[in-house]
């Protein structure tokens, strides 16, 4: 019997409609519509929203699309602050074991920001407790890999982004893009950053903040490291004396990302920091020949 002859009921619901989507086609659009379909079909049958519910869920979707424009993704911030994102990253970013894991890039990068000598300092207001961040760029076998880039980004002492605060901070603050030498080295001076709650004045973070959803990022630094050869690696890397490195909002700490961020001494100015951390690469795997 086709699905054109079977009456809808709650228990054929997601077969009926699974059956039009297949007539469609079979393409990954339409298999992932079918697999969606399913799952979401089931979740209305385990919870069991009154229709008035349910309506409030729509309204919920609408006003989320009514904040998102070329300022501001609030369907972004849903798929991350639901471990969406996370997961399709650790979908596709497997990398061999002792290799530094990826984790999201963020809403806050710049492709500009400007390339800068090893040693440069990255903070052009001078506001914050001053850190010194160095390291190497590593392949698995533990040789160094000269001419790799380095991109770094992060929030400053109040845990604000450059692009965040325009009229606030100078254009580029707290960013800058570096080369290794040949020993695989990069250095460069920033300040301490810190962490910050995500946004919660639109229809995401209002909804997950009424029941207590953790909504906080810990301290952190952004990295993408690229060379020839190598898989790109973008990944944080995090102050692990945050007390809320457990409970990332995007779900991005992992073991192999915190960082010791060290006081390196008080001379009657601010206190001064230091972070080694390498990077590990894993090689760039040959790309598939099609059938």
């Amino acid at each position: 019997m086709s699905a054109a002859t079977i009456a809808f009921s709650e228990r054929t619901s997601s077969d009926i409609v699974g059956e039009r989507l297949a007539r469609a086609g079979q393409d990954d659009l339409v298999r992932g519509l079918a697999v969606v379909v399913a799952h979401l079909h089931q979740a209305v049958r385990e919870v069991r929203p009154t229709p008035a519910q349910w309506r409030a869920a729509v309204d919920f979707l609408t006003e989320v699309g009514h904040a998102a424009d070329e300022r501001r993704q609030e369907w972004v911030l849903l798929s991350d602050l639901l471990g969406v994102t996370a997961l399709v990253e650790e979908i596709h970013s497997k990398r061999p074991k002792g290799a530094t894991p990826n984790t999201l890039r963020g809403p806050f990068y710049r492709a500009d920001a400007p390339r800068l000598p090893l040693g440069a300092n990255i903070c052009l207001d001078g506001k914050g407790e001053p850190l010194a961040v160095s390291g190497h760029v590593r392949d698995l076998d533990g040789q160094p890999i000269a001419g790799a880039t380095v991109e770094t980004w992060q929030a400053n002492a109040q845990g604000f982004y450059e692009n965040q605060q325009p009229d606030l901070q100078p254009e580029f603050n707290l960013r800058g893009v570096f080369q290794t030498g040949p020993d695989g080295r990069f250095a460069w001076r920033t300040v301490k950053p810190a962490g910050y709650k995500v946004p919660d004045d639109g229809p995401v973070g209002q909804m997950l903040g009424r029941i207590g959803y953790p909504l906080r990022r810990p301290a952190h630094l952004h990295v993408i490291v690229s060379a020839p050869g190598f898989d790109t690696l973008t990944t944080h890397v995090y102050d692990g004396c945050d007390p809320h490195l457990h409970e990332d909002a995007i779900l991005g700490v992992k073991p192999g990302l915190v960082g010791d961020f060290r006081r390196a001494g008080e001379t009657g100015g601010p206190a001064s920091w230091s972070l080694e951390f390498d990077f590990v690469m894993a090689r760039a795997r040959p790309a598939r020949r099609p059938a």
